[in-house]
Protein backbone atom coordinates (compact mmCIF):
# COMPACT_ATOMS: atom_id res chain seq x y z
CA UNK A 1 0.00 0.00 0.00
CA UNK A 2 1.46 3.52 -1.19
CA UNK A 3 0.75 5.25 2.34
CA UNK A 4 4.01 7.14 3.15
CA UNK A 5 5.26 9.95 0.90
CA UNK A 6 7.87 10.02 3.72
CA UNK A 7 8.59 8.61 6.53
CA UNK A 8 10.84 9.62 9.40
CA UNK A 9 12.42 7.73 12.56
CA UNK A 10 10.32 8.99 15.55
CA UNK A 11 9.70 9.03 18.84
CA UNK A 12 6.86 9.65 21.51
CA UNK A 13 3.58 11.36 20.52
CA UNK A 14 3.62 10.59 17.00
CA UNK A 15 1.90 12.44 14.43
CA UNK A 16 1.12 12.08 10.37
CA UNK A 17 0.50 15.13 8.46
CA UNK A 18 -0.82 14.67 4.70
CA UNK A 19 0.87 15.74 1.15
CA UNK A 20 -0.87 18.98 1.43
CA UNK A 21 0.40 20.31 4.87
CA UNK A 22 4.12 21.84 4.47
CA UNK A 23 7.08 20.20 5.73
CA UNK A 24 11.08 21.77 5.45
CA UNK A 25 12.22 18.53 6.08
CA UNK A 26 10.12 15.85 3.91
CA UNK A 27 8.83 16.85 0.50
CA UNK A 28 4.96 18.35 0.20
CA UNK A 29 3.41 17.53 -3.37
CA UNK A 30 0.13 17.74 -2.99
CA UNK A 31 -0.27 14.10 -4.93
CA UNK A 32 0.44 15.91 -7.86
CA UNK A 33 3.10 15.11 -11.00
CA UNK A 34 3.42 19.26 -10.71
CA UNK A 35 4.79 19.19 -7.33
CA UNK A 36 6.81 15.67 -7.12
CA UNK A 37 9.89 16.27 -5.10
CA UNK A 38 9.19 19.77 -3.75
CA UNK A 39 10.60 20.93 -0.81
CA UNK A 40 9.25 24.06 0.88
CA UNK A 41 11.40 26.80 2.45
CA UNK A 42 8.53 27.08 5.33
CA UNK A 43 6.52 25.08 7.26
CA UNK A 44 3.00 24.77 7.88
CA UNK A 45 1.16 26.59 11.64
CA UNK A 46 -0.59 23.42 12.17
CA UNK A 47 3.46 21.80 11.77
CA UNK A 48 4.42 24.56 14.47
CA UNK A 49 1.87 24.04 16.51
CA UNK A 50 2.12 20.57 16.70
CA UNK A 51 5.86 20.50 17.75
CA UNK A 52 5.71 23.35 20.13
CA UNK A 53 3.28 21.05 21.94
CA UNK A 54 6.04 18.43 22.32
CA UNK A 55 4.44 16.08 19.52
CA UNK A 56 6.63 14.50 16.54
CA UNK A 57 5.97 14.59 12.80
CA UNK A 58 6.71 10.92 11.79
CA UNK A 59 5.42 11.31 8.28
CA UNK A 60 3.66 12.53 5.24
CA UNK A 61 0.73 10.57 4.24
CA UNK A 62 -0.30 9.80 0.52
CA UNK A 63 -3.42 12.20 -0.83
CA UNK A 64 -5.25 12.05 -3.74
CA UNK A 65 -4.47 15.05 -6.28
CA UNK A 66 -4.66 18.17 -4.35
CA UNK A 67 -7.21 16.38 -1.93
CA UNK A 68 -10.30 16.60 -4.59
CA UNK A 69 -10.69 12.55 -5.26
CA UNK A 70 -12.67 9.94 -3.15
CA UNK A 71 -9.97 8.49 -1.08
CA UNK A 72 -6.46 9.10 -2.80
CA UNK A 73 -7.16 7.18 -6.04
CA UNK A 74 -5.91 10.30 -7.96
CA UNK A 75 -2.14 10.63 -6.42
CA UNK A 76 0.62 10.89 -8.45
CA UNK A 77 2.48 7.98 -5.95
CA UNK A 78 -0.61 5.84 -6.56
CA UNK A 79 -3.70 4.86 -4.33
CA UNK A 80 -3.30 3.42 -0.56
CA UNK A 81 -5.22 0.02 -1.26
CA UNK A 82 -5.54 -3.27 0.07
CA UNK A 83 -7.07 -6.42 -1.91
CA UNK A 84 -8.69 -3.72 -4.63
CA UNK A 85 -9.92 -1.67 -1.68
CA UNK A 86 -9.26 1.53 -1.42
CA UNK A 87 -7.81 2.93 1.94
CA UNK A 88 -7.34 6.60 3.20
CA UNK A 89 -3.28 7.00 3.81
CA UNK A 90 -3.15 9.41 6.80
CA UNK A 91 -6.65 6.82 8.42
CA UNK A 92 -4.83 3.76 7.08
CA UNK A 93 -1.53 5.26 9.68
CA UNK A 94 -3.66 5.62 12.14
CA UNK A 95 -5.15 2.64 12.14
CA UNK A 96 -2.12 0.70 11.59
CA UNK A 97 -0.59 1.98 14.79
CA UNK A 98 2.06 3.97 13.22
CA UNK A 99 0.61 7.20 14.59
CA UNK A 100 -1.49 8.32 17.52
CA UNK A 101 -3.33 10.89 15.30
CA UNK A 102 -3.00 12.22 11.46
CA UNK A 103 -3.72 15.99 10.69
CA UNK A 104 -4.71 16.58 7.26
CA UNK A 105 -6.48 19.10 4.86
CA UNK A 106 -10.12 18.31 4.32
CA UNK A 107 -11.16 19.94 1.07
CA UNK A 108 -13.88 17.52 -0.63
CA UNK A 109 -14.85 15.18 2.53
CA UNK A 110 -12.01 12.48 1.85
CA UNK A 111 -10.58 12.88 5.37
CA UNK A 112 -14.30 11.95 6.52
CA UNK A 113 -14.89 9.34 4.46
CA UNK A 114 -11.78 7.95 4.99
CA UNK A 115 -11.99 7.80 9.04
CA UNK A 116 -15.88 6.63 8.73
CA UNK A 117 -14.54 3.46 6.57
CA UNK A 118 -11.84 2.55 8.81
CA UNK A 119 -13.78 2.94 12.27
CA UNK A 120 -12.15 5.96 13.57
CA UNK A 121 -12.65 9.27 15.23
CA UNK A 122 -12.24 12.10 13.18
CA UNK A 123 -12.68 16.17 13.81
CA UNK A 124 -13.35 18.88 11.13
CA UNK A 125 -13.15 21.87 13.46
CA UNK A 126 -15.39 24.90 13.10
CA UNK A 127 -13.82 27.13 10.04
CA UNK A 128 -11.28 29.15 11.59
CA UNK A 129 -10.65 27.96 14.52
CA UNK A 130 -7.57 26.17 12.85
CA UNK A 131 -4.78 28.06 11.19
CA UNK A 132 -4.53 27.17 7.47
CA UNK A 133 -1.21 29.04 6.76
CA UNK A 134 1.16 26.71 5.26
CA UNK A 135 -1.59 24.16 3.52
CA UNK A 136 -1.55 23.92 0.13
CA UNK A 137 -4.71 25.95 -1.17
CA UNK A 138 -7.46 23.96 -3.13
CA UNK A 139 -10.95 25.47 -2.31
CA UNK A 140 -10.10 27.74 0.52
CA UNK A 141 -13.29 28.99 1.46
CA UNK A 142 -13.84 25.23 2.98
CA UNK A 143 -10.76 23.33 3.37
CA UNK A 144 -10.20 22.56 7.36
CA UNK A 145 -7.31 21.09 8.97
CA UNK A 146 -8.78 18.66 10.72
CA UNK A 147 -8.22 15.57 13.18
CA UNK A 148 -8.21 11.77 12.75
CA UNK A 149 -7.47 9.50 15.56
CA UNK A 150 -9.15 6.22 17.44
CA UNK A 151 -10.74 8.08 20.18
CA UNK A 152 -12.03 11.20 20.95
CA UNK A 153 -9.74 11.77 23.95
CA UNK A 154 -7.05 11.89 21.58
CA UNK A 155 -8.85 13.71 18.73
CA UNK A 156 -9.30 16.37 21.40
CA UNK A 157 -5.78 16.34 22.61
CA UNK A 158 -4.22 17.15 19.01
CA UNK A 159 -6.87 19.81 18.09
CA UNK A 160 -6.24 21.59 21.37
CA UNK A 161 -2.59 22.17 20.79
CA UNK A 162 -3.76 22.88 16.65
CA UNK A 163 -6.77 25.32 17.79
CA UNK A 164 -5.70 28.77 17.71
CA UNK A 165 -5.83 32.32 16.19
CA UNK A 166 -2.75 32.93 13.89
CA UNK A 167 -2.50 36.78 11.86
CA UNK A 168 -1.06 34.96 9.25
CA UNK A 169 -4.03 33.56 8.16
CA UNK A 170 -6.69 36.01 6.62
CA UNK A 171 -10.20 33.75 7.54
CA UNK A 172 -8.48 32.80 11.51
CA UNK A 173 -11.17 34.03 13.81
CA UNK A 174 -10.47 35.67 17.39
CA UNK A 175 -8.67 33.44 19.96
CA UNK A 176 -11.75 33.51 22.50
CA UNK A 177 -13.46 31.66 19.86
CA UNK A 178 -10.41 29.09 19.36
CA UNK A 179 -10.75 27.65 22.93
CA UNK A 180 -12.48 24.22 22.78
CA UNK A 181 -13.84 24.79 25.95
CA UNK A 182 -16.48 23.01 28.15
CA UNK A 183 -19.76 21.75 26.33
CA UNK A 184 -23.18 20.84 27.49
CA UNK A 185 -24.53 17.75 27.52
CA UNK A 186 -26.61 16.94 24.04
CA UNK A 187 -30.70 17.25 24.60
CA UNK A 188 -32.29 16.90 20.86
CA UNK A 189 -30.60 15.67 17.45
CA UNK A 190 -32.20 15.81 14.22
CA UNK A 191 -31.51 13.04 11.75
CA UNK A 192 -31.70 14.10 7.84
CA UNK A 193 -34.19 11.99 6.29
CA UNK A 194 -32.54 13.65 2.59
CA UNK A 195 -28.88 11.92 3.36
CA UNK A 196 -30.32 8.66 4.15
CA UNK A 197 -29.48 7.57 0.42
CA UNK A 198 -26.77 5.25 1.32
CA UNK A 199 -26.77 1.23 1.43
CA UNK A 200 -28.09 -0.81 4.28
CA UNK A 201 -24.66 -1.38 5.70
CA UNK A 202 -24.35 2.37 6.41
CA UNK A 203 -27.62 2.64 7.22
CA UNK A 204 -27.17 0.16 9.88
CA UNK A 205 -24.70 2.36 11.31
CA UNK A 206 -26.82 5.44 11.62
CA UNK A 207 -29.63 3.20 13.39
CA UNK A 208 -27.05 1.88 15.95
CA UNK A 209 -25.72 5.55 16.43
CA UNK A 210 -29.53 7.10 16.77
CA UNK A 211 -30.42 4.04 19.11
CA UNK A 212 -27.66 4.84 21.67
CA UNK A 213 -28.44 8.70 21.64
CA UNK A 214 -31.48 7.48 22.87
CA UNK A 215 -30.32 5.17 25.38
CA UNK A 216 -28.24 8.36 26.71
CA UNK A 217 -31.12 9.54 27.13
CA UNK A 218 -31.33 12.23 24.15
CA UNK A 219 -34.21 13.00 21.95
CA UNK A 220 -33.83 11.88 18.17
CA UNK A 221 -36.22 13.50 15.37
CA UNK A 222 -35.93 13.20 12.05
CA UNK A 223 -36.83 16.13 9.56
CA UNK A 224 -36.57 16.48 6.16
CA UNK A 225 -33.72 18.46 5.77
CA UNK A 226 -34.11 18.78 2.24
CA UNK A 227 -31.86 22.05 1.30
CA UNK A 228 -29.19 20.15 2.22
CA UNK A 229 -29.51 18.25 -1.06
CA UNK A 230 -28.55 21.63 -2.89
CA UNK A 231 -25.02 21.59 -0.86
CA UNK A 232 -22.97 19.43 -3.41
CA UNK A 233 -24.00 21.05 -6.77
CA UNK A 234 -22.97 24.47 -4.94
CA UNK A 235 -19.66 23.04 -3.49
CA UNK A 236 -18.38 21.19 -6.50
CA UNK A 237 -18.85 24.69 -8.54
CA UNK A 238 -17.32 26.94 -5.80
CA UNK A 239 -14.62 24.14 -5.42
CA UNK A 240 -13.69 24.19 -8.93
CA UNK A 241 -13.99 27.98 -9.15
CA UNK A 242 -10.99 28.61 -6.28
CA UNK A 243 -8.90 25.63 -7.56
CA UNK A 244 -8.72 27.13 -10.87
CA UNK A 245 -7.61 29.53 -9.26
CA UNK A 246 -5.54 28.28 -6.76
CA UNK A 247 -3.44 25.99 -9.37
CA UNK A 248 -2.55 28.74 -12.01
CA UNK A 249 0.51 29.61 -10.19
CA UNK A 250 1.74 25.93 -11.35
CA UNK A 251 2.82 27.31 -14.54
CA UNK A 252 6.28 25.54 -15.10
CA UNK A 253 8.20 28.69 -14.72
CA UNK A 254 9.32 29.45 -10.97
CA UNK A 255 8.70 25.93 -9.25
CA UNK A 256 7.06 22.18 -9.82
CA UNK A 257 7.26 20.28 -13.14
CA UNK A 258 8.39 22.38 -16.05
CA UNK A 259 7.78 20.00 -19.25
CA UNK A 260 11.26 19.36 -21.72
CA UNK A 261 8.77 20.00 -24.71
CA UNK A 262 8.34 23.14 -25.54
CA UNK A 263 9.78 26.08 -28.02
CA UNK A 264 7.62 29.02 -26.47
CA UNK A 265 5.83 30.25 -23.30
CA UNK A 266 2.12 29.07 -24.36
CA UNK A 267 3.87 25.37 -24.93
CA UNK A 268 5.39 25.76 -21.75
CA UNK A 269 2.96 26.49 -19.82
CA UNK A 270 0.26 24.29 -22.00
CA UNK A 271 2.22 21.52 -22.03
CA UNK A 272 3.91 21.70 -18.00
CA UNK A 273 -0.17 21.64 -16.90
CA UNK A 274 -1.07 19.07 -19.59
CA UNK A 275 1.59 16.47 -18.37
CA UNK A 276 1.80 17.26 -14.92
CA UNK A 277 -2.06 17.54 -13.55
CA UNK A 278 -4.22 14.63 -13.36
CA UNK A 279 -7.54 13.65 -15.43
CA UNK A 280 -9.80 14.84 -12.36
CA UNK A 281 -8.00 18.36 -11.41
CA UNK A 282 -7.56 19.14 -15.16
CA UNK A 283 -11.77 18.40 -15.67
CA UNK A 284 -12.05 20.24 -12.16
CA UNK A 285 -9.94 23.15 -13.93
CA UNK A 286 -11.59 23.34 -16.78
CA UNK A 287 -14.85 23.47 -15.23
CA UNK A 288 -14.08 26.21 -12.91
CA UNK A 289 -12.81 28.16 -15.67
CA UNK A 290 -16.44 27.92 -17.15
CA UNK A 291 -17.72 28.54 -14.11
CA UNK A 292 -15.95 31.53 -13.48
CA UNK A 293 -16.31 32.70 -17.39
CA UNK A 294 -18.17 36.23 -18.45
CA UNK A 295 -21.37 34.04 -19.51
CA UNK A 296 -21.41 31.67 -16.60
CA UNK A 297 -20.41 34.19 -13.20
CA UNK A 298 -23.78 35.28 -12.36
CA UNK A 299 -25.58 32.58 -13.22
CA UNK A 300 -23.63 29.74 -11.98
CA UNK A 301 -21.03 31.25 -9.48
CA UNK A 302 -23.28 33.86 -7.82
CA UNK A 303 -25.87 31.32 -7.75
CA UNK A 304 -23.64 29.19 -5.82
CA UNK A 305 -23.22 31.52 -3.30
CA UNK A 306 -26.36 32.38 -3.04
CA UNK A 307 -27.16 28.69 -2.30
CA UNK A 308 -24.59 28.98 0.20
CA UNK A 309 -26.41 31.76 2.52
CA UNK A 310 -29.40 29.52 1.99
CA UNK A 311 -28.02 26.49 3.23
CA UNK A 312 -26.50 28.86 5.88
CA UNK A 313 -29.29 30.15 7.10
CA UNK A 314 -31.60 26.87 6.97
CA UNK A 315 -29.06 24.99 9.41
CA UNK A 316 -28.94 28.28 11.45
CA UNK A 317 -32.49 27.58 12.32
CA UNK A 318 -32.51 24.03 12.61
CA UNK A 319 -29.38 24.13 15.28
CA UNK A 320 -31.64 26.63 17.04
CA UNK A 321 -33.66 23.66 17.76
CA UNK A 322 -31.12 21.06 17.64
CA UNK A 323 -27.95 20.50 19.20
CA UNK A 324 -26.69 18.55 16.06
CA UNK A 325 -27.40 17.06 12.94
CA UNK A 326 -26.76 12.82 11.99
CA UNK A 327 -26.39 11.76 8.73
CA UNK A 328 -24.31 9.27 6.87
CA UNK A 329 -20.47 10.08 5.63
CA UNK A 330 -20.91 7.86 2.59
CA UNK A 331 -23.34 5.52 0.48
CA UNK A 332 -21.30 2.41 1.42
CA UNK A 333 -18.41 0.61 3.58
CA UNK A 334 -16.01 0.52 0.87
CA UNK A 335 -14.85 1.44 -2.59
CA UNK A 336 -12.90 -0.18 -4.91
CA UNK A 337 -10.07 0.86 -7.32
CA UNK A 338 -12.02 -0.74 -10.33
CA UNK A 339 -15.00 1.51 -9.19
CA UNK A 340 -13.04 4.78 -9.36
CA UNK A 341 -11.80 3.94 -12.50
CA UNK A 342 -14.36 3.43 -14.14
CA UNK A 343 -16.48 6.68 -12.63
CA UNK A 344 -13.67 9.34 -11.89
CA UNK A 345 -16.36 11.64 -10.75
CA UNK A 346 -17.35 9.55 -7.70
CA UNK A 347 -16.16 11.78 -5.59
CA UNK A 348 -18.19 14.40 -6.63
CA UNK A 349 -21.26 12.39 -6.54
CA UNK A 350 -20.20 11.15 -2.94
CA UNK A 351 -19.65 15.24 -1.88
CA UNK A 352 -23.27 14.62 -1.21
CA UNK A 353 -22.73 14.07 2.41
CA UNK A 354 -19.97 15.60 3.20
CA UNK A 355 -21.06 18.94 1.08
CA UNK A 356 -23.35 20.62 3.61
CA UNK A 357 -20.47 20.93 6.39
CA UNK A 358 -17.80 22.42 3.66
CA UNK A 359 -19.69 25.07 1.68
CA UNK A 360 -21.14 26.52 5.24
CA UNK A 361 -17.89 25.66 7.23
CA UNK A 362 -19.54 23.98 10.49
CA UNK A 363 -17.57 21.35 12.67
CA UNK A 364 -18.47 17.70 12.17
CA UNK A 365 -17.58 14.34 14.17
CA UNK A 366 -17.41 11.12 12.40
CA UNK A 367 -17.72 8.77 14.75
CA UNK A 368 -19.18 5.15 14.45
CA UNK A 369 -19.23 5.23 10.60
CA UNK A 370 -21.32 8.49 10.93
CA UNK A 371 -21.00 11.77 11.03
CA UNK A 372 -22.73 14.42 13.68
CA UNK A 373 -22.59 18.51 12.26
CA UNK A 374 -23.06 20.90 14.67
CA UNK A 375 -23.29 24.29 14.64
CA UNK A 376 -20.59 27.02 14.53
CA UNK A 377 -18.27 26.74 17.39
CA UNK A 378 -20.31 23.69 19.11
CA UNK A 379 -16.76 21.69 18.64
CA UNK A 380 -16.64 20.82 22.42
CA UNK A 381 -20.06 19.50 22.11
CA UNK A 382 -19.58 17.61 19.10
CA UNK A 383 -16.95 15.63 20.50
CA UNK A 384 -19.06 15.27 24.18
CA UNK A 385 -21.45 13.72 22.19
CA UNK A 386 -19.13 11.33 19.47
CA UNK A 387 -17.38 10.42 23.58
CA UNK A 388 -21.04 9.36 24.53
CA UNK A 389 -21.30 7.05 21.74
Amino acid sequence: MKVYITKSEATGKNIVVDDMILTTDMPTTAGSKMLDGYMSLFEAQAVTALKENGYTICGKANTGEFNLDLLGETSHFGPCEENGVLKGAAAQTVKMGDAMAAVTLEVNGSSARAAALAGLVMMKPTYGTVSRFGTIPAACSGETVCVTAADVDTVKEVLTALKGHDDKDGTSLPQEKCVLGQAMPAKKVAVAKSLLTADADTLAKVEAVKAKLIANGVEVVEIEAEQLLLAKSAWNILMSAELCNNVSKYDGVKYGYRTPNYTNIDELYTNSRTEAFGYLTKSTVLFGSETLSEANYFKVYDKAQRIRRVISEYLTAVFAEYDAILAPVCSKTEYTVEETAANKYMAYEESTYTAPSMITGIPVVVTGGVQLMGAPLSDAALLAMAETL
